[in-house]
């Protein structure tokens, strides 16, 4: 049967996704309102997803699915992703690939914006009130209390004042 200009197949309900109403994920098309979690129905978007083959999920739900054998690095049959844009940078707090749309950079690395924290506080950072020391990531506050000036005056250690009697 000819295709009358429609576009793709939903990977969810196998109807017709034109253009205007399109998601594409893992060289699949999507409706928008079909793009959700496989498991908890969660509507989802670019920052929210995670694929495995041909099922989509959110982050949390992918997390749940029992763990895969960790591949190679040196994989001979890099995927298609791999090859069309290189490896991703590494996030510096949990380790995991660091793709375009959650990108925040702090110390001069890659960082998600769910990792983009206070190390001490777990405060989330932002560009005004970040500080960076040995690779690590901090508020102003932690910061100052931990790795600022001490003494009389610095919060370390008060004045005695002698009362005259």
């Amino acid at each position: 049967m000819p295709n009358w200009g429609g576009g793709a197949k939903c990977g969810a309900c196998e109807k017709t996704v034109y253009h205007a109403e399109e998601i594409q994920c893992n060289g699949r098309s999507f409706h928008k309102t079909c793009f959700h979690c496989m498991a908890c129905r969660k509507a989802l978007d670019s920052t929210t997803v995670a694929a495995h083959e041909s099922e989509i999920y959110c982050k949390i739900c992918y997390g749940r699915r029992s763990p895969k054998p960790a591949r190679s690095a040196t994989t001979s049959n890099p995927s298609k992703f791999t090859a069309k844009f290189g490896e991703s940078e590494k996030c510096p707090r949990c380790g995991k690939s660091v793709y375009a749309a959650e990108k925040v950079m702090g110390g001069g690395k890659p960082w998600h914006k769910t990792c983009f924290r206070c190390a001490i506080c777990g405060k989330s950072l932002e560009s005004t009130n970040v500080t960076d020391k040995d690779g690590e990531l901090y508020c102003k506050v932690c910061y100052a209390k931990n790795f600022g000036p001490t003494g009389i005056g610095f919060g370390g250690l008060t004045q005695q004042v002698e009362k005259k009697e």
